[in-house]
């Protein structure tokens, strides 16, 4: 409920924005709304819905979730993703009870192809390059594989009460959805390993302070906050910003030197100047010739 008003509050400060268009996606096998996606202005919402298994993954859940980013990717009106889980849990991973029932001797029925030959990952998305940001709006649990699907998104806004972890460290279940790879970038080796070596609880204060976590908010408005802070980049020129968002990822994940990392800025970068820069300048002049000065102190919605 507390979420649905943080909603609605998100949606009338943006006066603009069209009319949210619900479309529920189910799989054949069936009529579950196992993800549900929901499109207002230029933010899709991508909403895992399994909240009586704490919208833990099975194989059917991945295969729609990962339709839905496929969606976002090719939809150029859709410029940022909120990634969150209905009924107050963001996911707790892989679902153990499907795992359970698979046959040692014969894994191969919950096997995906290796990332070389793929994108699709265990958890549906987990292995795609985004070419525009997605938010994770974090509530109740991100553990295991929820927590590698958190990493998976550019920003992280996350509940009070939200507990993230390694969890499957217990199970003797892998990080297999890019947990070793995104947390040591995101937060240093050193404190990656205390995470991934123990499975320990993290709270969103602990988050916080080490870097998961990029905004903490009140519990029950974590999915609000994040729409908030989507459109926030929505009003953005989305060229340059997401050209600075590709040399960012290129840097820290393919670079293959510091030379080589500043020459891809450059050349990626040096494109917008004529599509973006220059007609932003001639406006930025014009406020200035117009009033006398320009005011920089924008605050931000969040």
């Amino acid at each position: 409920m507390a979420a649905r008003l943080w909603q609605r509050l998100a949606f009338s400060r943006f006066p603009n924005s069209p009319k949210c268009t619900i479309r529920a996606m189910a799989t054949a096998s069936t009529d579950k709304n196992l993800v549900e996606v929901e499109k207002v202005g230029s933010v899709l919402l991508i909403g895992i819905n399994r909240p009586e298994n704490r919208n833990a993954i099975n194989p059917a859940t991945a295969k729609v979730l990962y339709s839905a980013f496929k969606e976002f990717e090719n939809d150029s009106d859709c410029h940022v993703a909120v990634l969150h889980g209905k009924g107050g849990c963001f996911c707790a991973g892989w679902d153990l009870k499907e795992l359970s029932t698979v046959d040692k001797q014969d894994p191969r029925s919950m096997m995906v192809d290796e990332p070389l030959k793929t994108e699709y990952g265990f958890i549906g998305p987990s292995r795609m390059a985004f070419s525009k940001p997605v938010i994770a709006a974090v509530s109740g649990y991100a553990v295991a594989g929820g927590l590698e699907l958190a990493l998976m998104c550019d920003l992280r806004v996350v509940e009070e009460n939200a507990i993230m972890g390694v969890f499957c460290r217990r199970f003797g279940v892998p990080l297999l959805d890019g947990g070793t790879v995104r947390l040591p970038q995101l937060i240093g080796l050193s404190r990656a390993l205390d995470l991934i070596l123990t499975g320990r609880p993290v709270g969103a204060k602990e988050a916080l302070e080490m870097g998961l976590a990029n905004r903490v908010v009140s519990t029950g408005t974590a999915l609000g906050s994040a729409i908030l802070l989507a459109n926030s980049l929505v009003k953005f020129p989305q060229e340059c910003m997401n050209a600075d968002r590709r040399s960012a990822y290129y840097s820290c994940y393919e670079a293959k030197s510091v030379q080589d990392a500043l020459q891809h800025e450059y050349i990626d970068g040096v494109k917008v100047l004529t599509k973006e820069s220059i007609p932003g300048a001639k406006t930025f002049a014009d406020g200035i010739g117009r009033h006398g000065s320009f005011n920089l102190n924008v605050k931000s919605n969040l």
